[in-house]
């Protein structure tokens, strides 16, 4: 149980830099559109910078999402279910969920490592810069929300066990 509380507190901690990231972007977004439409002079960074800082948060909160229960879910049977039921229910489903998750990590991984090594650039604006970066943030996004799925199936397991509900 040390170890899920570890987890969680690592899942804590990429919500914080995911929220760290809301007001540079805010700020970016500002300065482009004051410098787009005040001076005429758009910025040839907005862009990139705009999707990739935006990305970053979506990526750094998904975990956290997940740990304090704001994912999508639907309620029609599940609310009237005790512990167990719940606890079932929740365990089948990660348990499509974290292969999916996990292999979409380990594919990032390798796709970050072709951008790195290849020297590949983004190719969606002027500024242009190298794509590595950006992979690598959304490789570790997909890492914590597998360990967080496991924190959760850690939670179930107990609630299934001990018929208690209170963690679900």
């Amino acid at each position: 149980m040390r170890l899920l509380r570890t987890l969680e507190r690592v899942t804590d901690a990429s919500a914080v830099i995911g929220v760290a990231i809301i007001l540079p972007l805010i700020v970016a977004m500002v300065y482009e559109v004051l410098s787009r439409y005040l001076f005429a002079a758009p910025t040839f960074w907005a862009y990139e910078l705009g999707y990739m800082m935006m990305g970053a948060i979506f990526m750094f909160g998904i975990a956290y999402a997940l740990k304090v229960r704001q994912h999508v879910s639907v309620d029609i049977l599940y609310g009237g279910l005790g512990p167990r039921g719940k606890a079932t229910i929740n365990l089948l489903g990660y348990c499509v969920l974290l292969p999916c998750v996990g292999w979409l990590a380990y594919a990032l991984i390798g796709y970050t490592v072709k951008a790195y090594v290849g020297h590949e650039l983004s190719g969606q604006s002027a500024w242009n810069p190298p794509i590595w970066p950006y992979r690598v943030v959304l490789a570790l996004g997909f890492i914590l929300f597998a360990l967080q799925i496991i924190v959760d199936i850690g939670k179930n397991m107990r609630a299934f066990v001990t018929n208690d509900g209170t963690e679900l």
